[in-house]
């Protein structure tokens, strides 16, 4: 048997986001948590949120062309073929996930639940700790001296 030459992240990213996500609209079914305050304008909150998806999606598209246009895949599950450092990772080592992130606040404020923020801590908790360090590890142990000068130069999320 052969191992893979990946990061062995605890599952793939989107699905986590997506887990957190189902798990704030369900709790929210059971118990409704609203986020806006009595009076405010819903017009205001559809706006932000909007605003906070396109931002992530379009932060989204420009870290996935990166890794694209470097031709190394995506998925956590396949091998890191190249560093990549330009572009909007030359401003973030992790924009796609904070491309998530602001996809996840956004969908939080559209849908005026307050779950969704509340579980965004062990979100952020597994995100950091269950994905994002076993990644570093990772690329320090693939790209050596390349990766340790890139990560101190460059901040993890923005």
């Amino acid at each position: 048997m052969t191992v893979k030459d990946t990061p062995g992240v605890v599952a793939p990213p989107p699905l986590i986001f997506l887990g957190f996500l189902i798990g704030g609209f369900a709790l929210n079914l059971g118990r409704p948590l609203g986020l806006r305050p009595a009076g405010f304008d819903a017009q205001m909150s559809w706006l932000g949120g909007s605003l906070l998806v396109v931002v992530g999606l379009i932060v989204f598209v420009l870290g996935i062309r990166n890794f694209t246009r470097a031709g190394t895949p995506v998925p956590t599950r396949e091998e890191t073929r190249s560093l990549v450092t330009n572009g909007i990772h030359g401003i973030s080592r992790n924009p796609i996930y904070v491309a998530m992130f602001l996809v996840y606040a956004g969908i939080g404020v559209l849908a005026n639940t307050a779950w969704i923020f509340v579980l965004l801590v062990p979100l952020a908790l597994i995100m950091r700790y269950g994905v994002v360090a076993r990644e570093e590890v990772y690329l320090a142990r693939k790209f050596g001296e390349d990766y340790r000068a890139y990560r101190t130069r460059v901040p993890r999320w923005m």
